[in-house]
């Protein structure tokens, strides 16, 4: 799909194959740097695959091969953030995109190259898994900078990681190689540079041909089970596993697995 159709600005890019949705952040000369259009396009993007049956997984990456993110676009401050109305606009903008991809109903998969700093690094956390390149590096400059830190990215962060991890990456500031990156939990894989997207794409078809449903419930009784003893919604979890069971999806297992072929899930 042409991404225009969903964004209406070239800096974002949305297409769909396989199963797989990808937004692509296109602004590569800037490092990927977020304008108040691109996380408009990036909420309307996400907004359309969320509501196609068709798209069982989404892919984020930055264009250019240099960054995955890098936060906010600074040549953008003067006509974006020059009043305190603009800047609240712009915190409850960037808000509703983060919240939006860490909410998603379906998987999501944040495929990282280069620097993956900031708001970058905020945007990668709120994903499902994150892949990254070999020569791919992170970090939160916030205390270099004087920002405070909201309490939703620093939980993201904190449920990654730990406390412990958190503290380092935020007290430090520092950038954090890929490797040391992967030991921290805050990234899944670490793939050769080269071989990056070959294996996102073969991570993303392997998500998007198994069951909807039983991947769908995962998503959300992990979500409840990172809340406290007594505060998750049991009777939620135990909905969506009934769910699973009474679905024509687990027939189709059933008869997939007994006829030695590969199971053709609908996701119902």
């Amino acid at each position: 799909m042409d991404g225009s159709l969903i964004t209406g600005t070239d800096k974002m890019l949305a297409r769909k194959a396989d199963g797989i949705g990808w937004m692509t952040f296109n602004n590569p000369e800037r490092h990927n740097a977020v304008s108040m259009e691109m996380w408009q396009a990036a909420e309307r993007i996400l907004t359309d695959f969320a509501a196609d049956d068709a798209v069982r997984v989404v892919v984020v990456h930055g264009a250019g091969g240099k960054a995955f993110v890098s936060g906010a676009d600074i040549s953008k401050f003067e006509s974006e953030r020059a009043s305190e109305e603009a800047v609240n606009a712009y915190q409850a903008q960037t808000k509703k995109v983060y919240d939006l991809l860490a909410d998603f109903p379906k998987p999501t998969i944040a495929m990282v190259q280069g620097h993956c700093i900031g708001g970058g690094a905020a945007l990668a956390v709120c994903c499902d898994i994150r892949i990254c390149g070999e020569t791919a590096n992170f970090g939160v400059p916030a205390a270099k900078l004087g920002l405070g830190y909201p309490l939703d990215g620093i939980r993201r962060l904190v449920d990654l990681v730990g406390p412990s991890f958190a503290k380092e990456i935020f007290f430090t500031a520092k950038r954090w190689t890929a490797e040391e990156a992967r030991i921290m939990g805050l990234v899944n894989r670490v793939v050769p540079n080269e071989k990056l997207e070959d294996f996102v794409v073969d991570y993303a078809r392997t998500i998007a041909s198994n069951a909807p449903l039983t991947v769908g419930s995962v998503k959300v009784i992990v979500r409840e089970a990172l809340k406290d003893r007594g505060l998750a919604d049991e009777a939620l979890c135990d909905r969506l596993v009934k769910q699973c069971f009474a679905s024509e999806d687990y027939i189709e297992g059933r008869r997939a697995f007994m006829e030695k072929r590969a199971p053709q899930f609908k996701g119902r």
